[in-house]
């Protein structure tokens, strides 16, 4: 298993990744909160350090928890009711106090770990091919069509519609994307994000489809809307042709 350890203290640091290895366990060790943000998406589990140098190990895990759900155990001097609490509520799976005991430790891994594993079983297997109006979305073969025609896609252009095609008809927060398209939900690359955007919307010339929800992030709307309002349309239409057809005959 990969695991992740942030750990600002060198002795502990060094002491858990060899008691780690020891039982079958790759740990990647990093000392700052951002870097867990860079690293999450290539590991199994994150013990967490509250008392981190760069930031507070509380705000690390709801930065991470808007992006993955990957388990989480804190490990940390901080024992007070209210660090466990806050901790719990925002999203740990497990809070231990140090010193801690290796056997304990590796117990409450394998708990969390498996209980992690039950909850991610293999489901219906996903919907590779997307469809919202009249654009078709092929997730595997990254292939695009609007009205039948092929559109061509940048592969981040791609990515990011990938991410929210996956998800059609879900709000996906705007960190989400960026972590799931650059690995990083910092925002740094916001402004990128919002140039590709805009550039898929010209590509696809379909930006009904693609939500801003203000404040939060995006959604690739679902199909039921665009067909309904196509059924409004037509429904008018024909009225309007009747309309026009009754007004000109000459028994009326």
């Amino acid at each position: 298993m990969q695991v992740l350890l942030a750990e600002d203290d060198d002795g502990v640091a060094a002491a858990l990744v060899e008691a780690l290895y020891d039982h079958g366990h790759v740990t990647r060790r990093v000392r700052y909160g951002r870097d867990v943000l860079t690293y999450h998406r290539s590991s199994d589990l994150l013990l967490l350090d509250l008392g981190l140098p760069d930031t507070d190990g509380l705000d690390v895990l709801r930065a991470l928890r808007a992006v993955s759900d990957l388990p989480v155990v804190v490990l940390t001097a901080r024992g007070d009711e209210r660090s466990v609490v806050r901790g719990l509520r925002l999203g740990a799976d497990d809070y231990l106090v140090k010193p801690v005991r290796l056997a304990e430790l590796l117990a409450r891994i394998d708990t969390v770990t498996r209980r992690n594993t039950a909850r991610n079983a293999p489901a219906a297997p996903a919907v590779r091919t997307v469809r919202a109006a009249d654009v078709e979305v092929e997730l595997d073969a990254r292939r695009v069509r609007v009205d039948g025609a092929e559109v061509e896609l940048t592969t981040k252009e791609f990515d990011i519609l990938a991410v929210l095609a996956g998800r059609a008809g879900t709000a996906v927060s705007r960190e989400q994307l960026l972590d799931e398209v650059w690995g990083d939900a910092h925002h740094g690359v916001s402004r990128s994000l919002d140039v590709h955007l805009t550039q898929l919307r010209a590509k696809l010339r379909r930006p009904e489809l693609l939500t801003t929800i203000r404040g939060f992030g995006y959604r690739f709307g679902d199909d039921q809307d665009s067909r309904d309002d196509q059924g409004s349309r037509d429904s008018r239409d024909s009225r309007g042709s009747r309309d026009s057809r009754d007004s000109r005959d000459p028994r009326g």
